[in-house]
């Protein structure tokens, strides 16, 4: 299985931008609120059994699990009854950002990576579409995108021959709109087969290099043997 992330400019109208601005600002939210709700959970937990701390109050009873992506998603689903705005923007667009906060506290714990933090209008630049849905996606220099329709965009370059379009995201630059295309293609990368006759090689100070078979290189004395083109190159006078 072959990846690969193309970018393209895109050339969206402007009914387009309003409802990509639209969708930008739904995504923010959803993240703010379930950042919240998680680090809400956190800071109750940190309030000592026998005393109630001023600072953070045991303010989630002790049985409430722990809200990660499964019941996020699921309250996200039960959400839309109550605030209409969720059902504006694509499900599976909403999802990808709970999916992105879930590797983000991910990060945190395996990679050493700072909490995640909430986001304004800056920050939130960029959002996924998973699927593209079926039937016709490309059409010369156009790509349907879920709710938005057809898009135009500078094809800079062809997609390669056996690829498809897994996914696509849309990211708001300084420059503008771009579509960010990741591409999979079903090819197999055959194995290399080891071969040759392996050497190590151990780098020194006295010697260069020292080989694994024995074979020692002299250090190569770069200076003193253009010297004297340095100093000519530097004096010219004294020729």
């Amino acid at each position: 299985m072959l990846t690969l992330t193309y970018e393209y400019k895109a050339n969206p109208t402007q009914e387009q931008i309003k409802l990509i601005e639209h969708t930008l600002d739904v995504c923010r939210k959803v993240w703010n609120f379930a950042l919240c709700e998680r680090k809400d959970w956190i800071n109750s937990r940190k309030s000592p059994v026998n005393t109630c701390s001023i600072a953070s109050e045991y303010i989630i009873g002790a049985d409430a699990p722990y809200p990660n992506y499964n019941r996020q998603a699921k309250s996200l689903t039960q959400a839309k009854k109550h605030y209409p705005e969720l059902t504006t923007v694509n499900a599976q667009v909403l999802q990808q950002v709970l999916r992105k906060l879930e590797t983000a506290f991910i990060d945190m714990k395996r990679k050493g990576m700072g909490f995640p933090r909430f986001k304004n209008w800056y920050r939130m630049r960029s959002y996924v579409y998973p699927q593209l849905g079926k039937g016709e996606i490309l059409k010369g220099n156009q790509i349907k995108l879920p709710q938005i329709g057809w898009m135009e965009y500078v094809q800079s370059r062809k997609i390669p021959e056996g690829f498809v379009i897994k996914q696509v995201s849309v990211v708001r630059k300084a420059s503008g709109y771009f579509l960010m295309f990741t591409l999979e293609s079903n090819a197999k990368v055959p194995d290399i087969v080891p071969g040759g006759h392996p050497v190590g090689l151990d780098l020194g100070l006295d010697k260069f290099v020292a080989t694994s078979e024995g074979t020692l290189i002299e250090r190569p004395r770069f200076l003193l043997t253009l010297h004297r083109k340095l100093k000519l190159a530097s004096d010219p006078a004294s020729a």
